[in-house]
């Protein structure tokens, strides 16, 4: 059900959600009646799967495009939980799951239990490898995947050269991981070998610049997020202690770094700049700002690198007047939709995208049914979203309306302590050889 920009307060507007969740039936009708590759939603979407505007054209794409044949089609699902103590986390380690589109719950299928804090993970592009990062640690594991049970062997593990990893990506040619390091304000490059392991350090990049007015969360640069564009030429950080986004770029023979000088896009002070999505269309990108609980859009040159912000808009309803902060932020497939994700003032916002202009316009907020939903992403179909509540150790789905964006939840489909992270990938396929 679609929910209008709200004027009632958060608690009306929890009992209306509540009121609408689909029952179990319907959620397996869901799953299988709705329309196959119509929405591919946030940074771990299929790239290869996104509709283009006429006339535009993306290149430079190496992963193999994981669409699903039919939305009946099984696959595997890695959830990534906190574990500490520090946390006051309650997750076991790194989890996979069987998913059948045409059951209402996920079935377990593997815990790694002896990781910490696997908090962010990534595939190389073929799929044949994943990668975990260990929040508040040093460290970047490697695994092989199982392509027909889904499982996870350990390969190796190895230095990140700073604190509190957060994030990473792969390049497009699978020979390089870059990874983020949030307290030490760096970003560090490790050589992917031919098994999958990672190899030592070949580079380690410090940011600089100005702080932003925050005393507690702005004390130096802290770098969130490391993503690729959507031709894989330049990959932007937004450092959410500095109050910009950076834009670098990586060479693929040395396995080294370099800033685009010229190309970094500002917010507000004190905004928080913790992730970004791009537009398919490769002319914009949008920025979540964590410490204002706002969204900025910004126009994205692909020929330099260059981003100009041009719109900023809160990403919460103006009827709660509570606390929160903002956390994870995806533009459909289709490019006609912007969601992002609100800790405190638990929902999901939806912005319909002007093709033109790339401006937003907010048309409502979904309660995501429990506490802070941190990450979400969505099924390899495109007809799901699935949100990552680290708070209430659960994991919800929503239906995804083509054609309004709007979210319906079907409900709780697995309990897992402390889930940050999800990642898709299909069940019994053979990989192909990188």
């Amino acid at each position: 059900m679609q929910h209008e920009l709200p004027s009632a307060s958060a608690d009306d507007q929890r009992t209306a959600d509540t009121d609408t969740m689909l029952s179990r039936r319907r959620f397996c009708n869901r799953m299988v009646g709705l329309i196959a590759g119509s929405t591919c939603i946030g940074a771990v979407s299929v790239q290869g799967s996104r509709a283009q505007p006429p006339g535009t054209e993306i290149v430079g794409r190496q992963e193999e495009p994981r669409v699903m044949p039919d939305s009946a089609t099984p696959y595997f699902a890695y959830v990534g939980s906190r574990t500490t103590r520090e946390r006051n986390a309650r997750g076991e380690g790194l989890s996979v799951y069987r998913v059948d589109p045409k059951a209402a719950a996920w079935t377990p299928v593997q815990v790694l239990d002896d990781l910490v804090n696997p908090s962010f993970l990534s595939f190389d592009r073929q799929r044949r490898f994943l990668y975990a990062v260990h929040g508040d640690g040093s460290e970047i594991s490697a695994f092989r995947i199982d392509p027909k049970s889904g499982e996870l062997t350990i390969l190796n593990r190895e230095s990140t050269g700073g604190k509190n990893p957060v994030h990473l990506c792969v390049d497009p040619t699978s020979r390089f991981a870059v990874v983020v390091n949030h307290v030490t304000s760096s970003l560090a490059v490790l050589p992917i070998k031919e098994n999958g392991a990672l190899g030592r350090m070949s580079d380690l990049v410090t940011l600089t610049g100005k702080i932003g007015p925050h005393r507690v969360e702005q004390p130096f640069s802290k770098p969130h997020q490391a993503q690729y564009d959507p031709t894989d030429r330049f990959i932007a950080v937004p450092d959410k202690g500095l109050d910009r986004t950076f834009i670098f770029r990586l060479d693929a023979e040395t396995g080294k770094l370099s800033a685009v000088e010229g190309a970094v896009a500002e917010a507000r002070e004190g905004a928080g700049p913790r992730h970004i999505a791009f537009h398919p269309s490769n002319r914009f990108a949008y920025v979540i700002n964590e410490l204002d609980s706002t969204v900025m859009a910004c126009r994205f040159d692909a020929g330099t690198g260059g981003l100009a912000p041009f719109q900023v808009l809160t990403a919460l309803p103006d009827s709660f007047v509570g606390n929160s902060r903002a956390a994870e932020i995806a533009v459909s497939a289709t490019g006609r939709f912007v969601y992002a994700s609100n800790r405190g003032y638990d929902s999901i916002a939806v912005f319909a995208v002007d093709g033109l202009t790339g401006r937003l316009a907010a048309t409502g907020w979904h309660l995501t049914g429990g506490r802070t939903p941190r990450f979400f992403a969505p099924s390899p179909v495109e007809d799901l979203l699935f949100v990552a509540n680290e708070d209430s150790d659960d994991i919800v789905g929503f239906g995804v309306d083509p054609h309004t964006g709007s979210l319906a939840s079907v409900g709780t489909v697995a309990r897992t302590g402390s889930p940050v992270c999800i990642l898709f990938n299909p069940a019994g396929e053979e990989q192909t050889a990188r």
